[in-house]
């Protein structure tokens, strides 16, 4: 669980999310969602959603994203847009601009782009 002042946590087992697409999974193509979403596998296009993204460790998404809340445990080559908080863990890689309201960054993440906060 990932946690900060002032926000819900971020949950990280698979039963807590809505839909989890599975480490052997490829897609390419626009993803839209409203509900809690994991990635484990690969996605190349575009990611849309009103809930939380969360991409898991093995996980790399070609894509750019715009959600309410993002977790970056894996790879992440595009931009990500976040209404309320972008999130990179120090196994996380994001090659991309990032823009939300509020952005964590933990030590040992690789970040490449420009990164912007505010309301």
């Amino acid at each position: 669980m990932y946690d900060l002042k002032d926000s819900k946590p971020f949950l990280t087992d698979e039963e807590d999310y809505d839909t989890v697409m599975a480490s052997d999974i490829s897609f390419t193509g626009n993803i839209r969602f409203a509900k809690p979403f994991m990635i484990k596998g690969n996605v190349t296009g575009s990611i849309e959603a009103t809930s939380d993204l969360l991409v898991d460790s093995d996980a790399v998404v070609n894509a750019d994203i715009v959600t309410d809340r993002v977790l970056v445990r894996g790879k992440v080559n595009g931009n990500i847009k976040g209404r309320g908080l972008v999130y990179v863990t120090s196994s996380g890689s994001v090659n991309g601009d990032i823009s939300s309201a509020q952005v964590v960054i933990e030590p040992g993440a690789v970040f490449s782009g420009k990164c912007s906060m505010g309301n």
